[in-house]
């Protein structure tokens, strides 16, 4: 099979790593590009060079093409993977490529632009008998015209960005009052994010299902489709958990999207790695887009069909035909992947930046798979995409797929910022889950739960004797009769135990009752402990990792929790938080001034983290007393974005 010596990685973290994999596999050498972000990276430790293009900020490397080219032609590379993301759907630096005299790893940029554009794909696919959702996908981008196109196609609706994918530039219009204010947040994120503010519009599918197929040409325009994938499961427009095949499918309606799949690349005459992606409506599906690259979810489609799909995609540049035919390819059990988010699930899933310090992956065995670009240490950049790692696990059934991934997403543990595990825990460990009741709103129907009261006691319980073992141990505990006392802070909370220790264990009084513990048995390492806790009649496992700040993550099989040990934690206030950023980004817009008077629920500000705004809205009725920030300006957690005075029922 044919094969580049060298090629360059146009991209950084998880899939950076993925493709130098299969490269080192194939005895291809491999050249990294990195930021100052990333100085530090996996991906430019694994690769066999490694070159600096800029700053951290993409705009500035992994979006500059130029440096992009230079740096291929530097290393003499024969060809650029683009990854996902970034440039790799991006016409332009396809055709600097050819021009370049450089192998691009994916179609051609004729055909990039014309998936591109969503409106320009949809008259495409419909001249292909690819079925469309109705909609508007034409030129004229007035007001005007939206507004009419809107009234005709009927609410709700969808307002896409043109150009756009992974949810952004993307909002749902409930009815007419909405349109204006979505289009203009819609038009920003998209000129933002794509460096196009074009619009569609279509009609709202309440509760679809989101199914895609891969699908793979080659140069000699012959085509397969790798079966399917149900996405289904997002929050934001951004899938979280995927798997392969899409359960509960009628096998005439698998084959038919499959085929429309093929139908689509032959329009455009299509080369390499394609995902198109249909929205399911009971027994119809629409075309939705096509994705002119790898996807993040392609370890699936490699579970179930045993193929490396990055290997295919080399193989192909460089000019190989199919490595199988149609009906060669076969698909093998179920496979799901859970993607890890640094992010908030408890705080409208805000992205969370910051250092990891400390990592425990499952074991990658047994048909499970991690997909990762980082490692302990690591500092989490708000630069970039959020993601951490992808889990994958393959079994010969669902059932047993989903058990495999309940189990690993137990076995991963993080500590230093905030994720997503215990979320995509309760996802994967949902009745309606197990059961394929799969739509895009999955997740607004079944969102994230706060801790219950028994798993707060059990985790006040763990920290509070380890707590007390651990002062005991550098004989730092008062003298009796104050030395059974620990406090602990969990959510703005004060939580005092008084524990007394007997031959039998601990007898341990906690603001709502009593219990009776005992510590079976518990491992040191450095500021890591790991062991099991009895209480009252049931056993517990926990992981326990101490953090600076008088920080201490708790690990449990089925969730997590940090606590405060210092007695430094503050109660949250009345409101005035929604003054005061939630996280650290850049503010985009600020649609207030000194001295205006405003109603509860007014956009105040619009702040963007990691590609995805951020709405700061009044909390109530009131008058901006000072505007601390301007659009433009970087803003870090915590700080105070503006003053801001409620209005007094009583004032005249």
């Amino acid at each position: 099979m044919k094969h580049f010596d060298k090629i360059l990685i146009a991209n950084r973290g998880e899939i950076a790593c993925r493709v130098i994999a299969t490269a080192r596999k194939l005895g291809i050498k491999t050249v990294a590009v990195y930021s100052d972000a990333d100085y530090q990276a996996l991906h430019k430790t694994l690769a066999d060079e490694a070159y600096y293009i800029g700053s951290s900020p993409a705009q500035e490397s992994y979006l500059r093409t130029d440096k992009l080219i230079e740096v291929a032609q530097q290393s003499g590379a024969q060809a650029v993977h683009p990854g996902y993301g970034f440039l790799s759907e991006n016409a332009e630096f396809a055709q600097a490529c050819h021009e370049a005299g450089i192998h691009f790893i994916g179609p051609g940029h004729e055909a990039i632009r014309a998936m591109g554009s969503k409106s320009e794909a949809k008259a495409l696919m419909e001249k292909a008998s690819v079925p469309i959702c109705p909609g508007y996908h034409g030129d004229d981008q007035s007001d005007e015209t939206l507004t009419l196109e809107a009234e005709r196609i009927g609410y709700p609706l969808m307002v896409k960005a043109a150009l756009g994918g992974g949810g952004k530039g993307m909002r749902i219009i409930e009815h007419a009052e909405q349109l204006q204010e979505g289009l203009q947040a819609a038009r920003r994120e998209a000129r933002k994010s794509f460096g196009d503010d074009h619009l569609l519009l279509e009609s709202y599918i309440s509760r679809p299902r989101h199914v895609e197929v891969q699908i793979f040409f080659d140069r000699h325009n012959a085509g397969v489709y790798l079966f399917d994938r149900d996405c289904s499961l997002q929050r934001r427009h951004q899938k979280v958990i995927e798997e392969a095949p899409a359960p509960n499918l009628p096998d005439s309606m698998r084959k038919s999207m499959g085929e429309a799949a093929v139908a689509a690349g032959k329009a455009i005459q299509y080369r390499g790695a394609g995902t198109v992606e249909f929205l399911v409506d009971g027994e119809r599906f629409y075309f939705m887009e096509m994705n002119t690259r790898l996807q993040v979810e392609h370890p699936v489609t490699e579970a179930i069909t045993r193929q490396d799909l990055v290997e295919w995609q080399l193989a192909i540049a460089a000019g190989a035909p199919l490595p199988l035919s149609q009906e060669q390819l076969q698909c093998h059990g179920h496979a799901l992947e859970a993607r890890i988010y640094a992010e908030s699930p408890d705080h409208d899933f805000l992205p969370s930046s910051g250092k990891i310090m400390d990592l425990q992956w499952p074991q990658a065995k047994n048909y499970v798979r991690i997909d990762t670009g980082v490692q302990q240490g690591d500092h989490i950049s708000s630069n970039y995409d959020p993601m951490l790692a992808k889990l994958v696990v393959w079994a010969e059934s669902r059932e047993a797929a989903i058990d495999k991934m309940s189990q690993a997403l137990s076995d991963y543990q993080q500590a230093g910022l905030s994720d997503n595990r215990d979320f995509l825990l309760h996802l994967v460990n949902e009745p309606a889950f197990r059961k394929a009741e799969l739509s895009t709103h999955f997740i607004d129907q079944y969102p994230p739960t706060e801790l219950t009261p028994d798993q707060i006691r059990i985790a006040l319980v763990t920290a509070g004797l380890l707590q007390y073992d651990r002062l005991s141990y550098y004989g730092t505990l008062p003298a009796a009769p104050f030395f059974s006392q620990v406090t602990l802070f969990y959510d703005g909370k004060q939580h005092t135990l008084k524990i007394n220790q007997s031959r039998s264990g601990y007898d341990i009084q906690l603001p709502d009752g009593e219990c009776f513990a005992q510590i079976e048995s518990i491992e040191w390492e450095a500021d890591r402990l790991t062991g099991n806790l009895i209480i009252g009649q049931q056993t517990f496992r926990y992981r326990a990792v101490y953090l600076p700040d008088s920080k201490l993550k708790l690990f449990f099989p089925s969730f997590s929790i940090e606590l405060d040990l210092s007695g430094q934690c503050l109660a949250a206030h009345d409101g005035s938080e929604a003054m005061s950023a939630p996280m650290n980004g850049t503010v985009c817009s600020v649609m207030v001034s000194e001295g205006q008077q405003v109603k509860a629920g007014t956009a105040l500000l619009v702040m963007e983290a990691m590609k995805m705004e951020h709405t700061i809205n009044a909390p109530c009725d009131g008058i901006i007393e000072s505007v601390f920030y301007q659009a433009g300006d970087r803003v870090d957690a915590g700080s105070s974005l503006m003053a801001y005075k409620e209005e007094s029922d009583n004032a005249a």
